[in-house]
């Protein structure tokens, strides 16, 4: 009878120390441990993801899209929940169209507990992924940024990262307006992996609609000419932009070489830059148009000035020619212009004198950013006047020895073409339901001024003009070429090989509506502005004209 009461007694000890045991144990978990296990147990059933927001569009000014968004997952996986990895990555390949070895080595990872296996997956591909319904899989939701019309306007629009945001171009400084608000969604999963309940904490806010002023088919119609230039003299690149110079909307702006803006890394880094804007160049003659702009605002010739001019000019060490040799010759203001003469140029430069038109260099804008609503825009390079030489008034005013950018030109040949009003050029139209105001712009030459450079600009087109090839039938036309020396960068000379060629020009002549400014970089075979630039004007003006309604004169 004692020895049972002896082991019932040492049983009760046991079972006290046992009940002892556990309540210490669940002191500890209760209390001491609470926190940590129950975070523990919620990241292991509710799991938090980033809801994206849609990515605003990109129209045109017709509404034609150039950027939209599209639903795309990046499919994930957490490798130690992956019941049959082979199965698994035998599957996938064939949704996902990728290597199945590459999958199954990381359904098979060890080392985390995290592997991404796709991004940016399409809807359609996402959609069958989901239906496989393989546990340890997950789809995040995301987006995928595309281009319908692939090279279209490529360097203005920009691209995408893989996080969606701005790399460079308008997706990069429009950043902030077209990204829109994430939000963020709570998931929580049972313990085999399944949803039991999705709730959006915080609902994601699309991005603005951005309307540019470009129109499509201008645009389009702009880069064909371009690739035709590149075609028939390979450059080392060209630009066009066309404007209505009475607004300062850019209608157009294109760069060749072209870069598909659905995949940009397959194009040489350089033809990224949108030329347009972050491009310098020494001008050459179409520079002679504000030069001569400035002598007659300031009453020092009239168009019908008449000079008698030699062969070559001698300015303190240096003597300059014209690019096609001539004897005396008496030519009045307008002849200078419409024939591209070096000599009479720099005579008219030397009657307005080193600080008039130093001032009308900045007047016109050059030497600072024309303020388009496009990143990446230079200032150009203009010679600050205590730096004058005693040549310099023999390079500058035929377009030597300054640098500017086929925005600045463009921007500048619009205030001669409008009224003598220099505008803001701008290539936002609308964002969202805001409306930027049309910039008012300042005078900075006469009406009377203005429309005596038009009016002589129309002989540049005309039989012993530097461009006839530019004519177009019916159309009263106006425009000037250039034609200037690069500097080698290796010896700091003026290349005796390299040149740009360029052309700007406007229609009507007396009431433009219509402005295109076309640059060539290093063209091959030809180096003259009426030769390989003044076509390029004439085919897109052949279009652009009647497509806006320009009825011929």
């Amino acid at each position: 009878m004692a020895l049972v009461e002896r082991r019932i007694g040492l049983l009760f000890a046991v079972f006290l120390a046992l009940l002892a045991l556990a309540a210490l144990r669940s002191l500890q978990l209760g209390t001491l441990k609470a926190d940590g296990l129950a975070s523990a147990a919620v990241s292991q059933q509710v799991t938090k993801v980033t809801v994206p927001a849609r990515r605003g569009t990109i129209v045109d000014r017709k509404g034609v899209q150039l950027a939209v968004s599209q639903p795309a997952d990046d499919v994930s996986a957490t490798p130690y929940l992956v019941k049959d990895p082979a199965k698994a990555a035998r599957q996938l390949a064939a949704v996902l169209e990728v290597d199945e070895a590459g999958l199954l080595k990381q359904l098979t990872r060890k080392d985390t507990g995290f592997v991404y296996l796709a991004r940016r997956v399409p809807g359609a591909k996402a959609d069958a992924v989901r239906k496989l319904g393989i546990a340890g899989v997950d789809l995040t939701p995301g987006q995928k940024r595309e281009y319908p019309r692939d090279y279209l306007a490529s360097q203005v629009l920009g691209a995408v990262g893989g996080e969606d945001k701005g790399l460079f171009g308008l997706e990069w400084s429009l950043e902030a307006e077209l990204h829109g608000r994430d939000g963020e969604r709570r998931i929580v999963r049972d313990g085999v992996g399944d949803d039991v309940q999705v709730r959006d904490i915080t609902r994601s806010q699309p991005g603005a609609r951005v309307q540019l002023t470009l129109d499509a088919a201008i645009q389009g119609k702009v880069e064909e000419v371009l690739k035709g230039i590149g075609e028939t003299y390979q450059p080392k690149g060209s630009t066009a932009v066309v404007m209505d110079p009475r607004t300062g909307e850019v209608l157009a702006m294109a760069n060749w070489p072209q870069i598909n803006a659905n995949d940009p890394a397959a194009a040489p880094g350089y033809a990224n830059q949108n030329r347009a804007v972050g491009y310098t160049y020494e001008p050459g003659s179409t520079f002679k148009a504000f030069t001569v702009a400035g002598a007659l605002e300031d009453g020092k010739v009239t168009p019908d000035t008449s000079f008698n001019l030699p062969p070559q000019i001698q300015v303190a060490d240096r003597t300059i020619t014209n690019s096609h040799p001539r004897g005396w010759a008496t030519m009045t203001t307008a002849e200078i212009l419409a024939e591209s003469d070096n000599v009479g140029a720099i005579t008219i430069g030397q009657r307005l004198g080193d600080a008039r038109f130093d001032h009308w260099v900045r007047r016109f804008g050059f030497g600072s950013k024309t303020g388009v609503d496009l990143p990446g825009e230079e200032r150009g390079i203009v010679l600050p006047l205590a730096k004058y030489s005693g040549s310099s008034m023999g390079n500058l005013p035929i377009g030597q020895g300054e640098s500017v950018t086929p925005m600045q030109i463009a921007s500048a040949y619009s205030a001669i073409a409008n009224g003598g009003v220099l505008r803001t050029p701008r290539i936002i139209r609308r964002i969202g339901d805001e409306v930027p105001p049309l910039p008012t712009g300042k005078r900075i030459i006469s009406e009377g001024t203005a429309a005596a450079v038009r009016g002589m600009l129309k002989g540049v087109l005309a039989p012993g003009g530097t461009a006839p090839e530019a004519h177009i039938e019916g159309y009263d036309l106006a425009g000037k070429t250039g034609t200037a020396n690069k500097v080698d960068e290796r010896t700091g000379e003026y290349s005796k090989a390299n040149y740009v060629a360029s052309f700007v020009g406007f229609a009507p002549a007396q009431h433009p509506r219509l402005l295109i400014s076309i640059m060539v970089d290093e063209p091959k075979g030809a180096i003259y502005g009426g030769t390989v630039a003044a076509p390029a004007f004439q085919k897109i003006a052949g279009f652009a004209l009647p497509y806006l309604g320009i009825e011929p004169k």
